[in-house]
């Protein structure tokens, strides 16, 4: 099989493609032949080096996976069945292959309303809004959601799972993404090239951060008395966690965990029509420098995702 791997730290063209033998799933797991692998930011600061998860290269990047399993050692799965998830994380998953052996319990079976590109762009950026919003946000209908970067990966999935709790969704997005946010159902939208979200925004009950930099502590602001801050980017802040703590306010950091029945709940809100997946691009898999490339340059709309 082929796989995209890097011999050093570096730009998009450190990613070179190669091949290797194919991967040997143990008992509980599953052999999946990949059609569509999901890309994300993280994965752009990992080839550069920019904190070491994976050790020292060479390494294969990727968690984002969906594909038709071709050998199943798990009584949860068949050989033919179309599966996706995000195995391993934040160990690696080497998803950037033609085959990937991945945990069965890290997976679940594709609906018909998704294709495997849909697919593979859902799970990091699915579950991470699922982990903020649900398991740390605790939103319930009628709170108010102040979500930062709503155009993106995860905010885009982020505005919709919010709108699904019958929250009051307010974003920070580009007025080019205005129609495209607005489309996903945010109730506000604060252009942030020309408003000060800490000035335009008030009485929030829940705060999902997904920019970093400022943006999580001039949050601080806008919450309510006990409002709740969850950060997907700011995490092991001790100084600002502090911060919110002598302040009387709720700061939780996200690390995205993999998690089947939150993936399925997200599936269920796809067959409902409560969720869709924006991919900006596809790219085949000879092309990873290019998709890394677009990848890096910010200010995406969705999702980027690689075919096989």
């Amino acid at each position: 099989m082929r796989i995209i791997t890097q011999q050093k730290l570096g730009g998009p063209e450190v990613l070179t493609i190669v091949d290797a033998p194919e991967p040997r799933a143990l008992p509980t797991e599953v052999l999946v032949r990949v059609k569509a692998i999901g890309l994300n930011p993280l994965e752009a600061r990992l080839r550069e080096g920019e904190f070491p998860l994976l050790g020292e290269p060479p390494f294969v990047l990727g968690w984002d996976v969906s594909g038709v399993v071709e050998e199943a050692l798990s009584w949860r799965f068949r050989a033919g069945d179309e599966v996706f998830g995000m195995p391993l994380f934040p160990r690696a998953a080497n998803a950037y292959a033609e085959m990937v052996a991945a945990p069965a319990l890290h997976l679940v079976k594709k609906p018909k309303e998704l294709s495997h590109v849909e697919a593979a762009a859902l799970p990091v950026v699915g579950l991470t809004a699922w982990q903020g919003l649900v398991d740390l946000g605790g939103v319930t209908a009628g709170d108010r959601v102040l979500i930062h970067g709503g155009g993106g990966g995860v905010g885009h999935v982020a505005i919709q799972l919010a709108k699904a709790l019958g929250a009051h969704v307010i974003t920070t997005a580009s007025e080019s993404k205005r129609e495209f946010v607005e489309g996903l159902g945010a109730d506000e939208v604060i252009d942030y090239t020309k408003v000060d979200f800490a000035e335009a925004a008030k009485d929030i009950d829940v705060v999902l951060d997904t920019l970093g930099g400022d943006a999580a502590e001039r949050s601080l602001g806008v919450l309510r008395s006990g409002g709740h801050l969850v950060t997907a980017v700011a995490e092991e802040d001790t100084a600002l966690i502090a911060k919110f703590e002598a302040a009387g306010m709720r700061f939780s950091g996200i690390a995205v965990e993999p998690d089947p029945i939150a993936l399925r709940e997200l599936v269920a809100l796809v067959e409902q029509g409560k969720l869709r997946v924006h991919v900006q691009e596809t790219f085949p898999f000879e092309r990873i420098a290019d998709a890394h490339r677009l990848l890096e340059g910010g200010h995406l709309r969705g999702k980027v995702v690689l075919t096989v």
